[in-house]
């Protein structure tokens, strides 16, 4: 099949574009490098440097069986200072690529979703049906889209999955030697950030909060591995079927403490990393676990390195 990944410079958009073209597809990259890394695009790829409003101009060149959505702003806190750069550039510009779509033929979409849109959770694992209550613009944005990719599900035909990702960890190492890692200029994740202290990178790591009603007092997350993360989206692009639009949360299933993560950081590291304790951040819910029911009973898809080690080490190996 020829794909677009859009955003496939970018930390889970590269991994998806490899292993995409591990599997024998031909790929287009499109991405602006406003967060990616042109080194990040994998070897057979083809690499458009471009928005995703400019989609029109690779998808009108013909032939594209399906696009793997990733291009989009992620920071919650810059969406709370800058609102309107996240739906214009989140809605806007997905409204800009379904559009190109639409008019090039293109009927399979696979959209990079958030667990931001539910929210501060009534419970725990949470399913897809639960209430969406985003808290922020950054997952608003992302809800928007979900609501628009229903809609143009019903009224074009459009074969359209959105991947609800938890927290997302670890590296992968592609079948040409290539190692895809976390490279964020601003990193906002725990474990890189645990790891960049590790290899000496100043602060102590902040832990926020140490009295929720948790086993330690520290909040509880879920994560999965960016490698079975990549792999749903080649599941969920086959098994899109025109005019439907479905949902899927992508978590282990599985929560770890902050202190918990912090711990095997220690471990697989081998260093001692200082820690300091502070007052708890506002919006942060005590638990987020996802449950991944759906997707295992309707694509088979399960976490094969659900081991938070395995997730810590191989991101420290990635680090070199």
């Amino acid at each position: 099949m020829k794909l677009l990944v859009t955003g496939g410079a970018g930390y889970i958009g590269s991994v998806v574009a490899a292993q995409l073209v591990e599997a024998g597809h031909e790929v287009v990259v499109l991405d602006d490098l406003s967060t990616g890394h042109e080194d990040a695009v994998p070897a057979g790829a083809t690499f458009v440097r471009a928005p995703v409003t400019d989609a029109a101009g690779v998808l009108g060149g013909g032939g594209f069986d399906g696009v793997l959505h990733f291009a989009a702003k992620s920071l919650v806190g810059e969406s709370m200072a800058r609102p309107g750069l996240y739906w214009d550039a989140n809605l806007g510009g997905t409204l800009a690529l379904l559009e190109a779509m639409r008019v090039a033929g293109v009927r399979r979409i696979v959209f990079s979703s958030t667990a931001a849109v539910y929210g501060e959770p009534e419970r725990t694992p949470i399913l897809e049906t639960d209430p969406t209550l985003p808290t922020n613009p950054y997952g608003a944005s992302k809800l928007a889209v979900d609501t628009t990719l229903t809609a143009f599900a019903r009224m074009h035909g459009l074969g359209a999955t959105s991947l609800r990702y938890f927290n997302v960890a670890g590296a992968y190492a592609a079948a040409d030697g290539r190692v895809y890692r976390e490279r964020h200029t601003v990193e906002t994740h725990l474990i890189p950030n645990v790891l960049a202290v590790a290899r000496g990178g100043g602060k102590p790591v902040s832990v926020f909060g140490t009295d929720y009603p948790t086993s330690d007092g520290t909040c509880v997350r879920d994560y999965v591995h960016v490698a079975d993360l990549a792999r749903a989206h080649q599941l969920a692009l086959a098994g899109c079927a025109e005019g439907t639009h479905r949902i899927y949360n992508l978590g282990s299933g599985t929560g770890f403490t902050v202190q918990e993560v912090i711990s095997v950081c220690r471990e697989v590291t081998g260093h001692d990393i200082p820690v300091v304790t502070d007052a708890r951040r506002p919006g942060d819910p005590a638990v987020l676990v996802a449950s991944s029911e759906l997707i295992q009973k309707e694509l088979a898809w399960k976490p094969d390195r659900a081991s938070l080690r395995e997730m810590v080490a191989d991101a420290w190996a990635a680090l070199g």
